[in-house]
């Protein structure tokens, strides 16, 4: 835009014409080029609240489409614990944080999130009322069908063996956020969304390939590098959270050295592989305290710790208070919940 201005004030300065007024007019010019670009964005972006408004009026989540989640709600939220899925973040109302480790990130309507792996999460929405409530959705981005578009759209995974982090925050274009709303309108055409909801999701995977977190995408889905290889240790820690950790087995099983996965994981998860481990251990405990009615003592067991002292001390450092006292906490919020 600056190079733009620049030919047309030189243009204005070479045929006699030049002057302040030309310059004023130039300047005009191209904020009423901005504005109407950014009109747009604007209008599509109010088009998306509106629409998942009407297709989810009661606080909390829906699933309309397959892979395509909304959600609303009306008060901003208190920390909410999980696992995090290869996914599509957008919100068109309010604004929302998540925290991956010691690392926060924070979005809203004009930027996106990507999470390309399953990892022990926190997040909550900051910015919400009765009036305005948030208003966002999640697409689950399937990693062979993330593969598929590479080939077919030509996007070579790249040489370098360097690692990319397996969720970021970035700016919302407008090709992006038109594919978005265009997924979401077929809300309204069942008939149609059979069809063309997975043409769509393919088109919004191409641009997030070529937008600012494509690289990420690429790594994933050409199995290689040191990222593929993190993703094997993720889902081994995963699956294997009860059991002893023993770095040094990982590492030799991934070809790598112990201090070169260390650093390689903490560049993916923001956590060492200990950190990770214990998270998913805790957030497990907490599944069972609630769903299975346990003691601590035997949830401590079940995801692997012998110590229950240090299963109270590590789970209070987590969730804000010891487990027994937080299970509470949690029943007597869903009570409140389901009275309302």
């Amino acid at each position: 835009m600056i190079v733009e201005r620049y030919c047309m004030i030189l243009q204005t300065i070479q045929s006699g014409e030049g002057g302040a007024n030309d310059v004023a007019s130039t300047d005009a010019m191209t904020h009423e080029r901005a504005g109407r670009k950014a009109e747009p964005v604007e209008a599509i972006r109010e088009e998306l609240a509106a629409r998942i408004a009407r297709a989810i009026r009661e606080d909390g989540t829906a699933e309309r489409l397959e892979g395509l989640r909304l959600r609303r709600a009306s008060s901003p939220t208190e920390l909410r614990y999980g696992l995090s899925n290869p996914a599509l973040c957008v919100i068109a109302q309010g604004r929302k944080e998540l925290w991956l480790g010691d690392t926060r990130y924070r979005y809203d309507p004009a930027h996106y999130l990507i999470a390309t792996d399953e990892l022990p999460i926190a997040s909550r929405i900051t910015e919400a009322s009765k009036e305005k409530p948030y208003l966002g959705l999640v697409l689950t981005l399937d990693p062979t069908l993330v593969g598929s578009v590479v080939v077919e759209a030509d996007h070579p995974a790249p040489r370098s063996q360097s690692t990319e982090k397996a969720i970021d925050v970035s700016p919302l274009d407008a090709d992006l956020l038109d594919a978005v709303v265009r997924l979401v309108r077929l809300l309204d055409s069942p008939t149609d969304a059979r069809f063309l909801a997975p043409l769509v999701t393919r088109e919004i995977v191409y641009r997030l390939l070529r937008g600012e977190q494509g690289g990420r995408l690429r790594h994933i889905a050409a199995l290689g590098g040191h990222t593929h290889r993190i993703a094997r240790a993720i889902d081994r820690l995963r699956n294997d959270f009860d059991r002893p950790l023993r770095i040094e087995d990982i590492a030799r099983e991934l070809g790598m050295s112990v201090s070169g996965f260390h650093h390689h994981f903490k560049e993916v998860t923001a956590m060492s592989p200990l950190q990770f481990q214990k998270q998913v251990r805790l957030q497990e405990a907490r599944r069972l305290l609630l769903g299975e009615d346990l003691d601590a003592a035997s949830a401590a067991y079940r995801v692997g710790y012998n110590n229950a002292s240090q299963f109270s001390r590590e789970y209070k450092s987590l969730f804000g208070a010891p487990p027994m006292r937080d299970v509470q906490r949690l029943r007597e919020a869903a009570r409140e919940s389901t009275v309302a």
